[in-house]
């Protein structure tokens, strides 16, 4: 997308742009969103991510007035929308299927919305043409949906979103229709756009390293709760509970034991080895620790003081090794990855394993 027009960011304000107040929606028995409260400030992308049938399209259709609260409120820029229709929400949706008008051309799907308002046709055309730009579509005016690519296609969809300037747009699996490497490009395109234009985003998404890429923060969202809110790197470095932990890119979740615990600080035994951490409010007992691939040491030898393992399968990724290796103490099988290609450590090789220590969190045993 071109990104040369910018707008001014708006001027700071403590009030947030969208406010859930304890949110429920209940199908019949079913409940897909359960007392869900947050808040999304101003000119900031927030993602809604979580597995399958965890709530977040349902949440993300709550803010558009797509569905309606069973009980809670929703406000958008301090107004109360609860029970306010979609079309009264000032706000625009881009979809999974983009949703573009097969008989209509680009100027045409991107100006309805405007032509639909009562704006006349020169000054919507005039609009229209404006957002075009903004996305890097000028000159495919005339052309029609079927004659564009996919990514194609997805810009035309947020041009037709952003040129009814919303107070919130928001995108529901957007990239899902798109290859990986297309969908790395337009996903850097949609925050590059966001950023510019300091436009207040809810995003929704199944996966973990599209909303890292994007997010200024991530409400992920499981069994129609929110399990945790934060940064991506919160998120990813901090993780609150086995679930995050698990959800949020790979992590080997070893049962562990707290020998001691203070404040700021905890001694953990995992096997033979003992390691000395942020204690993150864990007592002394059994508690749970995340592993993240790249934080497994693979050593050659079987150092003593390091835990014992068998390399029961090696895979070369181009730029990366992947492992998969067999712990006696404790019987586990951990996935490891390095940086490390040449030489690769072959199948069945004995070594010595211990972690990195800025790369592992304790947990909560929940």
């Amino acid at each position: 997308m071109d990104q040369t027009a910018k707008t001014a960011a708006p001027v700071a304000t403590d009030r947030p742009a969208v406010r859930f107040e304890g949110v429920t929606k209940k199908y019949g028995a079913v409940t897909a969103v359960d007392n869900v409260s947050f808040d999304i400030a101003p000119a900031s992308l927030v993602t809604l991510l979580g597995p399958s049938g965890c709530g977040k399209t349902t949440t993300l259709r709550l803010i558009a007035g797509l569905e309606q609260t069973s009980t809670g409120r929703i406000l958008i820029d301090d107004k109360d929308v609860t029970l306010l229709s979609a079309a009264e929400r000032d706000v625009s949706m881009v979809f999974q299927s983009y949703a573009l008008f097969p008989h209509m051309n680009v100027m045409e799907n991107v100006s309805y919305g405007l032509r639909a308002m009562g704006l006349g046709k020169a000054q919507a055309a005039e609009r229209a043409a404006e957002k075009l730009s903004l996305v890097g579509l000028s000159g495919y005016e005339k052309r029609q949906p079927s004659e564009l690519s996919g990514g194609q296609q997805q810009r035309v969809a947020v041009a037709r979103a952003i040129v009814l300037e919303p107070k919130v747009l928001l995108f529901d699996e957007p990239l899902s229709n798109l290859d990986a490497k297309l969908r790395r490009r337009v996903r850097d395109e949609i925050r590059g756009l966001q950023q510019d234009l300091a436009l207040t985003m809810v995003y929704v998404t199944h996966d973990q390293e599209e909303a890292l890429a994007v997010s200024d923060r991530i409400i992920v969202m499981n069994a129609a709760r929110v399990a945790q809110d934060g940064t991506p790197r919160d998120l990813y470095n901090e993780p609150t509970n086995r679930f995050i932990a698990d959800f949020m890119g790979d992590a080997n979740l070893l049962d562990v034991e707290v020998l001691s615990s203070n404040a700021t600080s905890a001694r953990v035994k995992v096997g033979p080895l003992l390691l000395d951490m942020p204690g993150r409010g864990n007592a002394p007992g059994p508690a749970m620790l995340a592993v993240r691939p790249n934080a497994v040491r693979i050593l050659p030898g079987q150092p003593a003081g390091t835990m014992k393992g068998r390399v029961v399968k090696s895979s070369y990724l181009g730029d990366h090794m992947e492992y998969r290796i067999a712990i006696s103490d404790p019987a586990v099988e951990l996935f490891a990855t390095s940086p490390d290609v040449t030489p690769a450590v072959a199948e069945g090789t004995m070594v010595g394993i211990d972690f990195d220590p800025a790369k592992i969190v304790l947990i909560k045993d929940d």
